[in-house]
């Protein structure tokens, strides 16, 4: 999206557009000139002030929703706001803390981390946190079967990581309780410490060579569960959303088209997701504002977010905020960055 170069402004319609742009942010109302004569700084009359205002609506930088009402910023001029003029303020020692502390009750999966450091940025910034989760299979260490009943089992896995996930299963005709022991003694022996596809992959490799010593219906029970779980992980939702409900308040009652739309945005996780996979293109921050992302046109938002980092400082996932295009990127900007170096020391 092309917009007005910031030098091109003359001082009195820079200052009046910052100081238009940092009053709609601060109370998401349009601002009139009145208001704006008001303010330090500035020694116009609120005749002058509308001229210029009047000046920056010609360029596309501002526009008013009524007749009668102040300016409020475009979605050009809040790109411009953002990119020329803004001035970041540092997360506080607070902010830093509140976030690291709630990485530092880590110690089960990776996702309950990420799900904690989101639930922390949400609340801090009052918009929806997001975490794109790292694509990883889980590593075997168990992996059985408990019969219920001569038709189904209760395949059951456990990661390196301590997690356990079980799923039921249909049963080949004629299973017997040896064949379901012998695929548990099979598994521990032989593919444990492996990912999914690994296992999968010396599963069919000593099948061929003949080198695995299980019957059939052993062989084709280990294949189906591992099969369930490999299609289970390339299915399941790689995005965390928390804090759905900051975007409704108190501005909220005037807009409710535009929250419900969101909302309904953030139902479709795979769409959010492919847009997040497209930060990590990049080796910074990446904003969105409104339109300028298909996904958020009809909703007006805006998204931040920043590419974090695996051990190997290769970009591993993306975490970030959606909410209204007023929020204040100031403040939220350098919030999202610092968590993302949060996340990128925990995963190091």
């Amino acid at each position: 999206m092309s917009t007005t170069p910031v030098t091109e402004l003359t001082d009195r319609a820079r200052d009046v557009f910052r100081m238009v742009v940092e009053g709609y942010l601060g109370s998401g109302a349009p601002v009139g000139s009145r208001t704006v004569s008001k303010l330090p700084g500035i020694n116009l009359s609120p005749a002058s002030i509308r001229n210029v205002m009047q000046d920056l609506e010609e360029l596309g930088l501002l526009s008013h929703p009524h007749t009668s009402a102040g300016r409020i910023p475009t979605e050009s001029g809040l790109r411009l706001f953002v990119d020329g003029m803004m001035q970041a303020a540092e997360p506080s020692a607070e902010e830093r803390a509140a976030i690291e502390a709630r990485l530092s009750r880590g110690g089960g999966p990776i996702e309950e981390a990420l799900a904690a450091a989101t639930q922390a940025l949400s609340g801090l910034s009052a918009c929806a946190g997001i975490v794109l989760v790292p694509k990883r299979e889980p590593v075997l260490r168990q992996f059985g079967f408990v019969q219920l009943s001569p038709m189904q089992a209760l395949a059951v896995l456990v990661g390196s990581d301590g997690s356990v996930e079980n799923r039921v299963v249909d049963l080949p005709p004629g299973v017997t309780s040896s064949a379901l022991a012998e695929v548990g003694n099979y598994v521990s022996a032989r593919l444990s410490g492996l990912t999914l596809s690994q296992a999968q992959a010396r599963l069919s490799h000593e099948i061929s060579a003949g080198r695995a010593e299980l019957d059939q219906a052993a062989r084709e029970l280990i294949a189906r569960g591992l099969a369930i779980w490999s299609e289970d992980g390339s299915s399941r939702p790689v995005l965390i959303v928390r804090g759905q409900a900051n975007l409704i308040d108190e501005f909220a009652a005037a807009d409710l088209e535009r929250v419900r739309q969101l909302l309904d945005e953030l139902e479709g996780k795979e769409e959010i997701a492919r847009l997040l996979d497209s930060a990590r293109e990049g080796r910074g921050m990446k904003i969105f504002i409104g339109s300028e992302n298909k996904l958020f046109a009809l909703s007006g938002s805006s998204v931040i977010a920043a590419p974090y980092r695996g051990s190997d400082g290769k970009v591993v996932g993306v975490v970030g905020v959606i909410g209204p295009t007023r929020l204040n990127y100031a403040r939220v900007v350098p919030m999202v960055d610092f968590t993302a170096q949060a996340l990128s020391r925990l995963m190091a």
